[in-house]
């Protein structure tokens, strides 16, 4: 029996409604009650917060196929240094993960060089090409615990009300990327002021709305669960919080990147402000703002899209959608909402752990007995300079290089086992 006790620590579970300076107990790789004897590890967190490891719904790892940007070993060492124990993969490989094997060769390959849980996503059509339903039961049946076709709309309205149907036989949440594809097509950023003056073909919020009120109708219809990724407009936040109000099960999920920067930042044609939906005027920033502090949005996710420097170096038309968020993700959160008093740390620990969980519909994001012992401790009053060159992902497309920031992860436990130090211990 190895027991491992954190000390002194606030530990804050939204799960339990805790939040108290106490010690956590950890046995065998699950959260125990205190055990009288030998502790065989102890931490000191005196002025740390402990709370459970942070779970992602939406990171793109690249293997198979794409490994020269990541791979599943770089990702997960990435995410626990950002404080993420669970991480979600889109099925955005070569070949796409549309079958059982799929599923199995991610999970296989997690077990093997993984730092961190991973929780393989299935596509809802063959080939992520919108025109055939995947085999879904197969998909579950390997372990894929939500359905999407990843940065590809669902743009068939008879297509996402079959999978809708489908997967809530299974008892799985498709995940959908609301945006119209006509609306969208060749678009490089938001539809607004800056776009004009810069002269960018722009995404209109509109492309976006009309698929989350489509999405929101399907589920209704259906009684299906939906999950709308990274929703970036004010008019999305709308029609979500009426639907949860209506008893639809939709849930909906932002980055932190869409908190802390606008469109404005494209003014310098930075590519590494390129993202998928496009950074989005204040006025939307602020509603979203609103959904987390009020409970519409149920979840932060990072959206973790790594790209090689020979891609995003091209000019803005040509370069690839994306940034590496999963080690940014925690201070990025603190300076949005907590630095501006949006929310209390319980709050966003919620965001970052119970929410997400129940989005992926897994068995994390809580420090309640008996559950893996998933945990991460940070010191939220830490100040330092994020070094993109630092990162643990192959890929540094970063906008955030330079930026002083405050919270940092110090030590990550994965099933009761120390994955990572700040420090760099063992």
């Amino acid at each position: 029996m190895t027991t491992t006790v954190i000390r002194g620590g606030r530990v804050i579970d939204p799960v339990e409604g805790r939040d108290e300076i106490a010690d956590l107990w950890m046995v065998d790789g699950v959260f125990a009650e205190p055990v009288p004897g030998q502790v065989d590890r102890e931490l000191d967190a005196e002025g740390m917060i402990v709370c459970p490891g942070f779970v992602e719904t939406q990171a793109k790892l690249q293997e198979s196929g794409w490994e020269e940007g990541e791979t599943i070993a770089t990702a997960t060492a990435a995410a626990v240094a950002g404080g993420v124990t669970s991480l979600a993969c889109l099925p955005e490989t070569e070949p796409v993960v549309d079958n059982r094997a799929a599923v199995e060769f991610i999970r296989r390959q997690a077990e093997r060089t993984g730092s961190c849980h991973v929780f393989p996503l299935g596509a809802v059509t063959k080939n992520r090409d919108g025109e055939e339903l995947a085999e879904i039961g197969q998909l579950v049946e390997g372990g894929a615990v939500a359905l999407t076709d990843g940065k590809r709309p669902i743009a068939n309205a008879e297509i996402m009300r079959r999978g809708l149907e489908y997967s809530s036989m299974f008892g799985r949440r498709i995940f959908d990327h609301p945006q119209v594809p006509e609306l969208s097509a060749g678009g490089v950023m938001h539809e607004g002021l800056y776009s004009t003056l810069l002269g960018l073909r722009g995404i209109p919020a509109a492309a976006e709305e009309i698929l989350v009120a489509r999405d929101v109708a399907l589920a209704e219809m259906t009684g299906g669960s939906v999950h709308l990724m990274t929703i970036s407009t004010a008019a999305s936040v709308g029609l979500v919080r009426r639907a949860r109000e209506r008893g639809v099960d939709v849930t909906a999920s932002v980055t932190p990147h869409h908190l802390v920067l606008t469109d404005a930042e494209l003014q310098t044609f930075d590519s590494n402000c390129k993202v998928d939906p496009p950074l989005r005027s204040r006025e939307h920033i602020e509603a979203m703002m609103e959904g987390l502090a009020d409970g519409t949005i149920e979840a932060i996710c990072s959206d973790h899209r790594p790209v090689p420097i020979e891609e995003k170096d091209l000019e803005l038309d040509a370069a690839p959608f994306g940034i590496v968020g999963l080690e940014t993700m925690l201070p990025l959160c603190v300076r949005a909402l907590i630095d501006s008093e949006r929310l209390e740390w319980p709050q966003l620990i919620g965001l970052l752990t119970s929410g997400p969980a129940h989005v992926l519909g897994i068995d994390r994001g809580s420090l309640v007995q008996g559950q893996v012992a998933d945990v991460v401790v940070i010191d939220p009053d830490a100040e330092w300079s994020i070094d993109p060159s630092q990162f643990r992902s192959q890929c540094r497309n970063s906008p955030f290089g330079g930026w002083q920031v405050r919270g940092r992860v110090e030590v990550v436990f994965v099933a009761g086992d120390k994955a990572y130090s700040r420090e760099g211990e063992a």
